[in-house]
């Protein structure tokens, strides 16, 4: 019984064995029989320089060129009937800037933002926060260790006010409105939601174009106004070694803006807030001859971004000293006037000076308001 069983297995694999070489025999023979039909032209061989429409036809379905195109639309920019410039470009060229690896422009611009600006942006302005709340804790508001006289002097005119208010009005608004589009996502869309948070972010973005150019036109007038008694002298010095005598019990005498509020004009209002105005303005698309390109709009949004976070660290230190921080200093920029023992008490060499008429204690015609002697 096993032997026919065996002998039936190896004829059945030798007939198998036949047939399958029997077929491509007669598929070849029926390839040479069969001619190609006149003017067949075959296909070439896909070659590495293809434009897509050339591997279409020698391999259909590999669009394998038009995205080696798009990849390097950034070196040589595609075609397309769009007017403008860059319509051709679709992904941007290799940079490397600072801090983060090489990629494309884009990319490269989303991690700088995403891993550095807001990041140690957002630490900065805290630990800003966290200090001034620290010292008003340990020392509480500076000042008001003289009685007031009655007698007062004018330290602000009423232009000069007027100028600080608008400016300062507007940097709240664009601080406000700039914090709330950087970190509003982590912060506000959880407890809003995306509908609420969508509204108030639109509204907040439209304010900010608009304070934007209002902040450019005070923040100059702010420079043209106050440059004068904001040049260094000597006494700077001083006042800088001694960090003012904020942690001793006696200021350090100084003229009508101490080292301090220098550093701030300089630096915060000249330096930073020229950097925050520039980059603004291109961002608002405000300044004529550029082209406003992509690189371009990218760079500004990052030196805009950075230098508005060190100006808001450095601003939170002036607007404490100004309002809780120092006893009558909001009073000043309110009224425009100061007590005679406010002035000797925190600028003791501008108080010597109007007293020794080298400038006048009234600058303005405004009247002077009446203020009692405290018992």
């Amino acid at each position: 019984m096993q032997k026919p069983m065996h002998q039936w297995l190896t004829r059945a694999l030798l007939v198998s064995a036949l047939i399958a070489g029997a077929v491509p025999v007669l598929a070849q023979s029926g390839a040479e029989g069969k001619s190609p039909p006149a003017g067949y032209v075959a296909a070439a061989d896909p070659k590495p320089g293809d434009s897509n429409a050339e591997r279409a036809k020698s391999q259909p379905g590999n669009n394998a060129p038009l995205w080696r195109a798009v990849r390097e639309s950034g070196n040589t920019p595609g075609i397309s009937n769009l007017p403008g410039a860059e319509k051709g470009v679709l992904i941007q060229p290799l940079v490397q800037y600072p801090g983060v690896r090489l990629n494309n422009a884009g990319e490269a611009w989303r991690q700088v933002r995403n891993q550095w600006i807001i990041p140690y942006g957002g630490s900065l302005i805290l630990i800003a926060l966290l200090t001034l709340a620290l010292f008003y804790w340990r020392r509480g508001p500076l000042g008001g260790h003289g009685v007031d006289t009655g007698r007062v002097i004018e330290r602000f005119t009423p232009f000069e006010r007027a100028t600080h208010w608008t400016n300062a009005i507007a940097f709240v608004t664009l601080a406000v409105s700039g914090l709330v589009m950087s970190f509003g996502k982590f912060l506000l869309l959880p407890v809003l939601g995306g509908t609420l948070f969508g509204a108030l972010t639109y509204a907040l973005k439209t304010a900010h174009n608009f304070a934007g150019p209002l902040f450019a036109v005070s923040l100059l007038l702010m420079l043209i106004t106050f440059v004068k008694d904001n040049l260094p002298s000597k006494q700077d010095l001083t006042w800088l070694m001694r960090f003012g005598g904020m942690f001793g019990g006696q200021e350090v005498a100084s003229h009508r803006f101490n080292a301090g509020e220098k550093v701030v004009f300089w630096l915060g209002v000249l330096a930073l807030g020229g950097l925050v105005v520039a980059s603004g303005l291109v961002l608002d698309k405000l300044i004529p001859g550029l082209a406003y390109l992509r690189p371009d709009m990218q760079i500004a949004q990052m030196v805009h971004s950075a230098a508005a976070m060190v100006m808001l660290a450095m601003f939170a230190g002036h607007i404490y000293m100004g309002t809780i921080g120092m006893k009558g200093a909001y009073q000043a920029m309110r009224t425009g006037y100061v007590d005679e023992a406010w002035a000797k008490e925190h600028h003791e060499l501008w108080f010597d000076d109007v007293k020794a008429g080298k400038i006048p204690a009234k600058r303005s015609q405004e009247p002077a308001p009446q203020a009692a002697p405290q018992a």
